[in-house]
Order: structure tokens, then C-alpha cells, then sequence
């Protein structure tokens, strides 16, 4: 498997700060960097700034930031940050696409999410816009819909077809997935941790990235490589560890806003213990998750070609960059202030 080890270049910038020795436990964001064992360096790109200012020019361009609110909402999740964490390596013009589309999507879910609340319903023309938009190449009638349509036109424009045609299905299904968050928002019995994981793969929004992460390398990956049985459990195992890593930071964000699809929560509700254990019971699930990446990834890299090779990195980037980006993005501040003990 490719090593993992501190390069002397650009994107090795300082890793966010750890928790003081003897410290672990006093908050619950030191809890869980305790807990967490992510075998990945740190490393960002060095164009980071660059990408933000790029984010915020492209959501004025389509005014998804004309609300005080959502300008306010990106500068605490900087997604700029996360895509460069994910992508230490990656082209600019590949980084700058992956921002906008991180930042699409955190608008888009949290509209999505304020309307669910009254009723998944309420969701339907934002959803049938967006399967209209990715599937018929229907014109978009909202900013939002603006805004995706332009995503899908420079995806098309760096992707090969077929690459493009698993960006705009997987984009598909995390649309899909938000009506189902919607129902379950709206159930008087909470979902357990099966189904919290199944709408959490969902909703997760991270697999629209792998297309991407195969336009970054020299070619198109063969089709016995995409589809090899142990390549696509690499994606599920990554993409899970990368959305369940959040769910760790948000889970006092999510508990107070009376969120359901958050895998902390699940085991809290589950076990009918404290956030501090229900943390630890997940960040010990994520462990497990990421060491069977590990494990597979060893067992099948020799039969992988170079492109292949890259292409699962960047599913391994997804975990690495998850987890820096939590442990410092402003929204999720308040699980540093929160006590890490029963």
C-alpha cells in the first residue's frame, strides 16, 4: 500500500494543534481526538486561499450568498479548507471545482434541511429541479439550480462522459437521500443506528467527489478496476469513515437543533448513555472502519495500476481531510467547550 509519511513540500503545512498530554477527556473534542485513530499526516494544499476566494466569487456569481445568512454559514465551514485537506495534490483547476461543489452542497443541505422540518414535501421542488437538472438537462428556474447546472457543465468539461455520468448519478442519490433524512425527521420514533447509517450514506454527499478524484489521474480507470469488488468496498468503507468523522464534531450542534441522522446520536439513543460514551462507542466503529480500508487497500494494491492506485488515495484523502477540518472549522466550536465525561 502507499506509505504514508511526512513529505518536505508545500501542502505540509502545520498540523491543527492536539490536545495537551494528560489533557484527553476534558473536552469532547479532545475526547474524541483521543478516541479517533486516523493514520494519516496532515496536509493541505497550498493554494487554499486561492480556492476560498475563488468559493465566494463563484456563490456571488449565482447569489447563494445574497442571504446574510448562508454568507455567514460558509465563512464557519470553509470549504474551501476541506477541499484542500481532501487534496493536498490535486490540480487547481480539480481544486477549485471540488470547493464549489463542497460549498454547493452545504447550502443545499442546509436548505434542504429547513424545509424538511415542515414536511418532506416541502422538499419536492427542490429535489425534482435537481433530478431534472442532473438527469434531462432540463434549465434551472432557482440560483440553486443555476449554480448546480454550472457544476455539471465543468464536470463535463473535465471528466471523460463516463466520469460524468457517475458525478451526476451519485449527485442524484444524495438528493434522493435528503428526502428520506426528511422522513425520518418527521417520524415520532427516532431511527436506529442501521438506518441512521443507511440515510447517513446517503446524505453524505462525499461519493459525487470519486468521479472527480478519477479525473485527477493520468487516465480512466478500467471497468475491472471501478467496479473490482474490493474497489467499491473501498468506497463504502471511505466514504462512511469520512461522514461519520463530522458526526462526532456536530453531534452537540446536532442534539440542540434536534437533528436524528448523526451516528453519535444513534448510539446515544441506542445505548441510553451520555453524548461523552455515545462518542467514544462511534469514533470506536470509525476506527474499525478505517483499519478495514487499510487492510483491504493492502491486500489489493499490487493488482492496481497507477490510476487506480491515485484514485483510491483520494478516497483515502476523504478521511484524512474530514478529520482536520473538523477539528478546526468554527461551526462545529462548540463540542471544544462541551465536557468529554459522563
Amino acid at each position: 500500500m502507499t506509505t504514508w509519511t511526512m513529505k518536505t513540500d508545500p501542502s505540509d503545512r502545520a498540523a491543527p494543534a492536539a490536545p495537551p498530554e494528560g489533557a484527553a477527556g476534558s473536552s469532547l473534542q479532545e475526547l474524541i481526538e483521543a478516541t479517533l485513530h486516523i493514520p494519516y499526516p496532515f496536509r493541505s494544499h497550498p493554494h487554499e486561499d486561492r480556492a476560498a476566494a475563488g468559493v465566494d466569487a463563484w456563490l456571488r456569481r449565482w447569489r447563494l450568498t445574497d442571504d446574510p445568512a448562508v454568507a455567514d454559514m460558509i465563512e464557519r465551514t470553509r470549504p474551501a479548507r476541506l477541499a484542500a485537506y481532501n487534496g493536498p495534490a490535486w490540480d487547481t483547476e480539480v481544486l477549485q471545482l471540488m470547493a464549489d461543489q463542497i460549498a454547493y452542497q452545504f447550502v443545499f443541505d442546509d436548505r434542504a434541511e429547513e424545509l424538511g422540518a415542515q414536511g418532506p414535501d416541502r422538499l419536492l421542488p427542490m429535489v425534482c429541479e435537481s433530478v431534472g437538472i442532473l438527469r434531462d438537462d432540463q434549465p434551472p428556474s432557482t440560483p440553486l439550480g443555476a449554480a448546480l447546472a454550472d457544476l455539471y457543465r465543468r464536470v463535463q468539461r473535465r471528466c471523460t462522459p463516463a466520469q460524468a455520468a457517475r458525478w451526476a448519478w451519485h449527485s442524484r442519490e444524495y438528493v434522493h437521500g435528503l428526502l428520506y433524512e426528511a422522513a425520518v425527521q418527521s417520524r415520532a420514533v427516532p431511527p436506529g443506528i442501521g438506518m441512521c447509517a443507511s440515510i447517513r450514506a446517503l446524505i453524505a454527499g462525499v461519493e459525487p467527489f470519486y468521479p472527480l478524484c478519477e479525473a485527477a489521474q493520468s487516465r480512466e480507470l478500467a471497468p475491472e478496476e471501478l467496479h473490482h469488488p474490493a474497489v467499491r468496498r473501498l468506497a463504502r468503507l471511505s466514504a462512511d469513515a469520512a461522514v461519520w468523522i463530522p458526526d462526532l464534531f456536530s453531534a452537540v450542534k446536532e442534539h440542540r437543533a434536534g437533528g436524528v441522522i448523526n451516528i453519535a446520536l444513534a448510539y446515544q439513543r441506542a445505548h441510553g448513555c451520555s453524548l461523552a460514551r455515545a462518542v467514544t462507542l462511534a469514533a470506536q466503529r470509525i476506527n474499525a472502519t478505517v483499519d478495514e480500508f487499510e487492510r483491504l487497500y493492502r491486500s489489493v494494491e499490487p493488482e492496481l495500476s497507477p490510476a487506480a492506485v491515485g484514485y483510491v488515495d483520494g478516497m483515502a484523502g476523504w478521511i484524512r481531510g474530514c478529520y482536520y477540518w473538523s477539528r478546526t472549522v468554527p461551526r462545529y466550536a462548540d463540542t471544544g467547550v462541551t465536557p468529554g465525561h459522563p
